[in-house]
């Protein structure tokens, strides 16, 4: 079920946000893919941040900005400082987009499953087997009418999943 929407251009800035190694969570072997993990766990000056890294602290404030762009972090200004709050509705909001996504291919993986398990015990002239194939083609065309209404609502909507 879908709980919110991103238009197009709310998506292709979150994942391009993400596309760059030195803006993602960390992982073991990388040091360069933290800013969004250390603004995750504490607020963060950009100052520090940018001496983590083994870039300058204008590609530190560039990779911050394009964060910002994307509405996964915010910034305010103390002072001389610049401090980065993560927005943790739009990194649940990616979660949630990522798990539609993961849910639509499954279906569909599990879809291509049905059709080879069918293909390889069906005989021929197998009422029991034709039965079933009815069944699935129904449930098949109503799957995909309801997603060619969503597809409608959507399009009307200016918006995309």
């Amino acid at each position: 079920m879908v709980v919110d929407y991103m238009t197009r251009d709310e998506t292709d800035a979150l994942f391009h946000a993400l596309a760059d190694a030195t803006r993602r969570v960390a992982t073991s072997s990388a040091r360069r893919r933290v800013i969004i993990g250390q603004v995750l766990r504490q607020e963060q000056s950009v100052s520090p941040l940018a001496g983590r890294y083994d870039v300058s602290f204008a590609a530190v404030q560039k990779h911050v900005a394009v964060l910002e762009r994307a509405a996964l972090v915010t910034k305010e200004r103390r002072g001389r400082e610049q401090i980065v709050h993560s927005n943790i509705g739009t990194v649940h909001r990616a979660s949630r987009l990522l798990q539609q996504f993961e849910e639509l291919w499954q279906q569909r993986a599990d879809r291509i499953g049905q059709i080879l398990a069918e293909s390889n015990s069906a005989e021929p002239g197998n009422n029991e087997h034709n039965k079933q194939n009815e069944h699935n083609k129904q449930n098949e065309h109503n799957e995909q009418h309801e997603h060619n209404e969503q597809q409608k609502q959507h399009e009307q909507e200016g918006i995309s999943p």
